[in-house]
């Protein structure tokens, strides 16, 4: 009997990839395993090596295996290379500067290429700002999905915050604290000034804060200037009947998905469907406002 698949064997097959959760903040919350695995592996790669030396410092281990930068900029380059580790037999490391690898963070490209050539991948498991933001949120937890970060560019902005206006799962995303009023406030904008939300500032550390509120109080506050790590939670888009919505709040429905790159027609569908009104009522209430705003000086 023959096989298409190549089958791997010797020192080959012993190497694995193991990714590491570090602390988002408090040393302390650092999984017991990490230490272990630092002193143990054969190559540690790291998207700061001095951030690395600082955990490992705190932690009072010392690595004896190679270190070795993994960050955005070198990230496609230096993955060939990791894989090679690992083929060799190698226990390879992968470590951010906080939180889990992948998530926002360098990982995704070495574990598929690790996937890809039959390398066991394993984890360490650690905090991670997403959940902990998710819980400390006060909004359902029960279904969420994480958006990262949103383009600095503010069109491209809007059109991503477009993509998700209907989602009804709680949405979580990262955000650079110079550039959280205006993502607040384009949130308000696409979402609605009342849509609920918590900021999470500087988690577990210190200064941790949570700011929860409506999108536009938010923005708002946030204008005055907030610094620190950020993540943002938001109430998923609500599950409304025909009473819970008028006919501007259809209108405006309509407008989110056609910006987004909907055709009316379809939008009106859609929004029509979401709603439980009939199609009619939707398309009477955009030819109104259309009407309304032709007339306006």
């Amino acid at each position: 009997m023959t096989t298409d698949q190549p089958t791997r064997t010797g020192a080959a097959a012993d190497g694995v990839l193991v990714l590491a959760g570090t602390p988002i903040g408090d040393l302390a919350d650092a999984p017991p395993r990490l230490a272990a695995e630092l002193e143990r592996a054969d190559v540690v790669a790291a998207e700061d090596t001095r951030r690395l030396r600082r955990l490992t410092q705190g932690l009072g281990v010392h690595t004896t295996g190679r270190v070795v930068s993994y960050f955005e900029g070198n990230e496609s380059q230096r993955t060939p290379e990791l894989v090679e580790a690992l083929e060799d037999g190698k226990r390879v490391l992968l470590v951010t500067d906080a939180g889990m690898p992948s998530v926002s963070d360098p990982g995704y490209r070495l574990v598929a290429a690790a996937v890809q050539q039959d390398i066991k991948v394993t984890a360490v498991p650690g905090p991670s700002a997403v959940l902990t933001a998710l819980a400390l949120s006060g909004l359902p937890v029960d279904r969420f999905c994480f958006e990262g970060f949103l383009p600095r560019k503010a069109g491209e902005r809007l059109a991503r915050l477009r993509e998700v206006a209907a989602e009804r799962r709680t949405l979580v995303y990262f955000e650079a604290p110079h550039r959280l009023d205006d993502t607040l406030a384009a949130m308000a904008e696409v979402f609605g000034a009342e849509r609920r939300a918590a900021v999470c500032r500087e988690l577990t550390k210190t200064y941790e804060e949570v700011k929860r509120g409506g999108l536009g109080d938010l923005a708002a506050w946030a204008a005055e200037g907030v610094r620190g790590e950020i993540t943002v939670v938001v109430e998923g888009a609500p599950e409304a009947g025909p009473a819970d919505l008028d006919a501007a709040e259809l209108v405006r429905r309509v407008r989110v998905r056609e910006e987004a790159g909907e055709r009316r027609k379809e939008a009106i569908a859609a929004v029509a469907a979401e709603a439980g009104v009939p199609k009619r009522e939707v398309f009477d209430a955009v030819v109104a406002a259309k009407n309304a705003a032709e007339k306006m000086p």
